[in-house]
């Protein structure tokens, strides 16, 4: 029950506090546009990206901590725990004083790099202050942020995110609507985001008391790192290239439409990761201590997320355009109205959210080593074709080169998992893959055909509303129809909690 009211508390806080987010989110790049131009808007995404590629510094601590973290927690073991904490500890803080100078250097070189109207002094000090949030990161907290999320305590990490982000938000909007520079603007914001390792550390001292980063650590625990930054490299190469590759190539304004379509998908992966997240914890500790039961929440698992991966998505494919129409009104130094963005986007999140519970299972057995080269075959794949098409397709080449990527590699790791972790036909789960992609298509068929206008945000919330319900209730009757017993399980599970709560 425990673990249950843990997942739980994931998911409220999670779903709480990206609601939260996403409203201030979508009002601060309209801010930004508005107030300073696509060019900054552009700036502050590339800036953002290649700070996702600095974090590869880590060198895959954080994941292989997690997962090593999962069984001494299941068995409370204490002094293994500590063992491995000290380990994190030693590399995080030898991590943070590298990325402390390579915040330097690459803000010293970027403006040189990247041709716009900015001045150089500007895009340093927009570098420094947005990197140093993740040095004092690596320094002080991570590894306390690694158990908690191992721990299944994510709730906790939500809320002062939540609380620092809407402190930020504020700031910023107040700054921007009297005319302050984005200089001063991020400096502000920097000073903020040191209020979130002082809760943290707060937190931990006051209920983790006996945490020690200082015990004999276990560096074995953790040797799996240098396995998992191959796949962290493929994983940011898979999210973060579309943006630096267009910097380079295609210029900071088109980086900006990239950035507004993106920021959409963005916000509805978050709220759909706060979902998944809520139990991976759980997921985790199951496959370490039994793995007879964890089949069943795996099949579990995969199906809802199936379900909730392609609903969320077919309603973001019908509603981002006139979003868009309503959200860039009146930014004229580019067109943001593509038709053919959406469905590309939209592509991308299928065949990678997809592939969620494969991902998860990988982790959970540990087979980083087993499957590095697969994943670097996926990053030259994403590459190569990126870089190709780019040039010839623009901003759809790099949405291209996802995808040929994707295709790769969510088969790979499907029949992956399939064969060598689960020993289970992989047809299982391409059944569930063609059932939501036929949800997908009809759910589009019937609602094209409903002659609605859409010119206000109010009118985008209530119809989407009504949207939603119908995409679900395709989705899931499709889905019912051949995963009965998934559905059934799924049905005892909900009838145990509540006779438990009962007193049944």
């Amino acid at each position: 029950m425990q673990n249950r009211k843990k997942g739980l508390y994931n998911i409220v806080f999670g779903l709480c506090g990206q609601i939260i987010i996403i409203g201030l989110g979508i009002l601060i790049p309209r801010l930004v546009l508005v107030q300073y131009g696509s060019e900054i808007n552009g700036l502050l995404n590339s800036v953002n990206q290649i700070f996702m590629y600095a974090a590869l510094l880590e060198a895959g601590v954080g994941t292989a901590s997690v997962q090593a973290l999962y069984k001494p927690i299941a068995e409370n073991d204490r002094y293994r725990i500590n063992r491995i904490l000290s380990a994190t500890n030693y590399y995080y803080r030898r991590t943070g004083f590298i990325y402390f100078f390579v915040v330097l250097v690459v803000a010293f070189l970027y403006p040189f790099i990247v041709k716009s109207g900015i001045s150089r002094a500007v895009v340093f000090l927009i570098f420094f202050f947005i990197g140093m949030g993740n040095v004092i990161n690596f320094w002080f907290q991570a590894k306390f942020r690694l158990y908690l999320e191992a721990e299944g305590k994510n709730y906790i990490l939500i809320s002062v995110n939540t609380c620092v982000y809407v402190l930020q938000s504020i700031a910023k909007v107040v700054f921007f609507c009297n005319g302050f520079s984005i200089v001063m603007v991020q400096a502000v914001c920097f000073i903020i985001n040191l209020g979130q390792t002082v809760l943290i550390l707060y937190y931990i001292k006051r209920k983790y008391a006996w945490l020690n980063v200082n015990e004999e650590p276990d560096y074995a625990a953790v040797n799996q790192k240098n396995s998992v930054l191959i796949h962290q490299i493929a994983a940011l190469i898979f999210t973060n290239t579309d943006i630096l590759i267009l910097s380079i190539f295609c210029g900071l304004k088109v980086v900006s439409i990239y950035s507004m379509y993106n920021l959409i998908i963005t916000y509805v992966n978050n709220l759909i990761g706060q979902i998944n997240s809520g139990f991976k914890f759980k997921l985790g500790q199951t496959y370490a201590v039994d793995r007879i039961s964890y089949k069943k929440y795996h099949d579990m698992f995969e199906v809802g997320n199936m379900i909730l991966v392609f609903s969320c998505f077919t309603l973001v494919y019908i509603l981002i355009l006139p979003f868009m129409k309503l959200y860039t009104g009146g930014v004229n130094d580019i067109n943001y109205i593509d038709s053919r963005l959406p469905i590309l986007f939209v592509m991308i999140q299928f065949l990678s959210n997809g592939r969620c519970s494969s991902v998860y299972l990988i982790d959970f057995a540990g087979h980083f080593k087993k499957t590095q080269w697969r994943s670097v075959i996926e990053s030259v794949i994403n590459l190569t074709v990126s870089i190709i098409c780019v040039c010839f397709f623009g901003i759809y080449g790099v949405l291209f080169g996802t995808i040929a990527a994707l295709l790769y590699r969510a088969n790979d790791m499907v029949i992956y998992t399939h064969r060598h972790i689960l020993h289970s036909n992989p047809w299982i789960t391409y059944r569930r893959w063609l059932l939501s992609f036929l949800s997908f298509i009809i759910c589009i068929f019937i609602i094209k055909r409903i002659p609605v206008q859409l010119n206000s945000y109010v009118e985008i919330f209530f119809y989407g509303s009504i949207y939603m319900a119908v995409i679900l209730v395709i989705h899931v009757f499709i889905q019912f129809i051949f995963e009965k017993d998934v559905f059934m399980a799924y049905w005892f599970y909900i009838r145990k909690i509540i006779s438990r709560k009962n007193g049944l």
